[in-house]
């Protein structure tokens, strides 16, 4: 349902904002500066917080972030204004990182479906993790080829693709490549092209 707005309302809102537009563009024209009173509202903000640098987990680009933490707790999150490509900006998924921390609907617990059933079933991680080692090696075993029918040497296994993420670091990269390609795993993916 639409609400009628009169016209004695509407001239006052209107003057309102344009008294508001022109007292701060009348300070800007003056040559008045609005940083001094952005950089104390950043600080009040932020004010004791340590700040931890660190990597955006999105994309491959790796963007510089600032947590911001009291004790244990994320506070704030934001771009690091002194990296050399994203210069303290953050894309729209980057700048909702710290949602991605504080989110109620996050998961925290290690859920399991059985097959057929209609439900989930909260599990121990060991648990599942056992039976995600279980279930690989029982792939692998059932789909490995060594050769192909004219003798080709392969050692692959085409029932298991791999997906990785860019915000790991090398060092994980490059471990899990080593461990995939051990397996003869041939569809591997990752974010960051390695």
């Amino acid at each position: 349902m639409k609400q009628a707005v009169s016209r004695r309302d509407f001239v006052r809102t209107s003057a309102v904002g344009i008294g508001s537009g022109t007292a701060l563009g009348s300070l800007l024209g003056l040559g008045a500066s609005l940083v001094p009173a952005t950089m104390r509202a950043q600080q009040l903000r932020i004010r004791d917080s340590k700040a931890t640098p660190s990597v955006c987990p999105y994309c491959a680009v790796g963007c510089a972030t600032i947590v911001r933490t009291f004790g244990n707790e994320i506070v704030n999150i934001e771009g690091d204004p002194r990296s050399p490509h994203n210069e303290g900006c953050l894309c729209p998924k980057g700048a909702a990182t710290y949602q991605l921390h504080k989110n109620p609907n996050r998961a925290t617990r290690v859920l399991h479906r059985k097959p057929g059933a209609a439900g989930w079933e909260e599990v121990e991680l060991d648990w599942a993790m056992d039976r995600v080692a279980e279930l690989v090696k029982q792939t692998r075993d059932d789909t490995f080829v060594e050769r192909l029918a004219n003798g080709a040497l392969v050692n692959h296994t085409t029932a298991i693709f791999a997906l990785g993420g860019a915000t790991l670091d090398n060092e994980w990269n490059h471990m899990q490549q080593k461990l995939l390609r051990g397996l003869g795993v041939v569809a591997i993916e990752n974010q960051a092209r390695i």
